[in-house]
């Protein structure tokens, strides 16, 4: 069987003392390359690389220009990761038996002592979100590496760029097995993680992963300049304005202050509240009916179908002969932050005559009291790049409206997650969308959030979903470029 050469791409690899000694004993593994202090280099086969990573230009060169082996097996971690008896020969055999250039595998996760087991997902065209979790470990065939390096000299993405050019020509291989444990420290729920990317400190780490995947969409014929306004006052004709649109079910806690949050808005505009209850069972019912006999704005609807997730409330609500020109999000747990969100809202969508109006939102607690990071505007959002750019991230900001026209064309994925940027995505390849930058909406996070704190399997579920997501949308801009 082949052998292999370890990279150990650590900034404190005295923390790897066990890993080092595992690996230097190990028939298969050739050379070891150790980013970190030399007084860990004992062994005639451990090499010191002055380095610090493999995410800047010089430190993956560097690294690709010392393996010597057909394969390099990269370890990224600053923390404990300890290898299982069989998992290198595993790797090779694998990577040898497929012909594959690069390889992951699922692991074993050990938190505060104990162990789980953390699944990965399979990669595809759509994966080019640049947090996609590979685990610590890859194997890579080094002509491949040496084969892809950036030709930009990249302070953060070059191992991402790295990674999308080799996707582009090889498939990246996931084996569904646990070859390893890693001792994780960040001990945050998956709620307070999700938002990491948006930190102001992190914009020019954005900026080089925007620019990365956006010259691997021209590569691979996905880029799409931007899409093309559109005059409301030659399209359909509508009763109303505008329309917020309440997805709710069994909310009984927090529908009544969404509801007053709309009620209360100043707006020179004519709007209704469309409430689509899907057969809540724990008083919201009776809530919004309550509401509703006070209050004409509102239209309560219960489907008929009891088979719809929030994707299939909304095109409830949108085909519904009541709906405005403009159809404007707002979940049930959550609130307007000010009486003049639909007045901005509207002003924008005719100002910029877009098809889509993205706000800007607060994260907050139940009783509004601010929490980490904050405002999230998504500023990384560009009227020039935007477009492209929101096939790399997870997110868009909230509250979305639409062009009810356009949104009934295209029609939502009847889901519960990732519905709302399915929509959107199909919205940015034909038409133009605009941001607003200051907060208009507040987003609690309570006990009762369903993504507050997920399990690994939930998180898998839904990044897999968004990735075939962006694959199919992908393909469909490849598709209209091609015409």
């Amino acid at each position: 069987m082949q052998k292999v050469d370890v990279l150990i791409s650590s900034e404190s690899s005295s923390k790897s003392v066990n890993t080092i000694d595992f690996l230097s004993s190990h028939k298969l593994v050739d050379l070891i390359y150790v980013y970190g202090e030399t007084t860990l280099l004992k062994e005639n086969n451990l090499c010191l690389l002055e380095a610090r990573n493999l995410f800047n230009t010089r430190d993956l060169k560097l690294t690709a220009e010392h393996s010597k082996s057909k394969y390099l097996l990269l370890i990224f971690s600053n923390e404990k990761v300890n290898l299982f008896d069989n998992s290198i020969d595993r790797l090779l055999r694998v990577a040898e038996d497929s012909n594959s250039v690069f390889v992951y595998s699922d692991y074993v996760e050990i938190k505060n002592g104990v162990s789980i087991n953390h699944p990965l997902i399979d990669y595809q065209m759509g994966s080019i979100r640049d947090d996609f979790d590979f685990g610590k470990i890859i194997l890579i065939r080094s002509e491949i590496l040496k084969e892809n390096i950036p030709q930009n000299n990249f302070l953060y993405a070059a191992f991402y760029d790295m990674r999308l050019r080799i996707s582009e020509k090889y498939k990246l291989l996931h084996i569904p097995e646990y070859l390893y444990s890693y001792e994780e420290i960040d001990l945050r729920k998956s709620g307070e993680k999700q938002f990491d990317y948006v930190d102001p400190k992190n914009r020019e780490v954005q900026k080089e992963m925007e620019y990365a995947a956006t010259e691997h969409l021209k590569r691979i014929s996905a880029y799409i300049r931007p899409g093309k306004e559109i005059d409301f006052f030659k399209k359909d004709n509508f009763s109303l304005t505008a329309s917020v649109i309440i997805p709710v079910k069994n909310r009984v806690k927090t529908i009544a202050g969404a509801i007053e949050s709309v009620i209360n808005q100043n707006t020179k505009y004519d709007f209704n509240i469309i409430i689509v209850d899907n057969h809540s069972i724990d008083g919201t019912t009776e809530l919004i009916e309550k509401y509703a006999s006070t209050h004409e704005r509102i239209i309560h609807l219960i489907p008929k179908s009891k088979t719809l997730n929030i994707g299939g409330c909304w095109n409830l609500a949108i085909q519904n002969e009541k709906c405005g020109m403009f159809a404007i999000q707002l979940d049930s747990d959550d609130l307007y932050s000010s009486e003049d969100t639909i007045e901005k809202i509207v002003n924008k969508f005719f100002a910029e005559k877009c098809a889509m109006v993205i706000g800007s939102y607060t994260m907050t607690d139940f009783n509004l009291n601010e929490l980490p990071p904050g405002l999230i505007d998504h500023k990384e959002w560009t009227d020039e790049n935007g477009m492209n750019n929101e096939l790399r991230i997870n997110g868009l900001g909230a509250p979305r409206a639409f062009y009810t026209s356009v949104v009934r064309e295209i029609g939502f994925p009847n889901t519960s997650y990732g519905e709302d940027y399915a929509v959107t995505l199909a919205i940015s390849r034909k038409y133009k969308i605009s941001r607003i930058y200051e907060s208009i909406y507040s987003c609690r996070r309570w006990e009762g959030n369903t993504d507050s704190d997920l399990s690994i399997d939930k998180i898998n579920r839904n990044n897999y979903y968004k990735d075939k997501i962006r694959s199919l949308e992908i393909a469909a801009r490849i598709k209209m470029n091609n015409k």
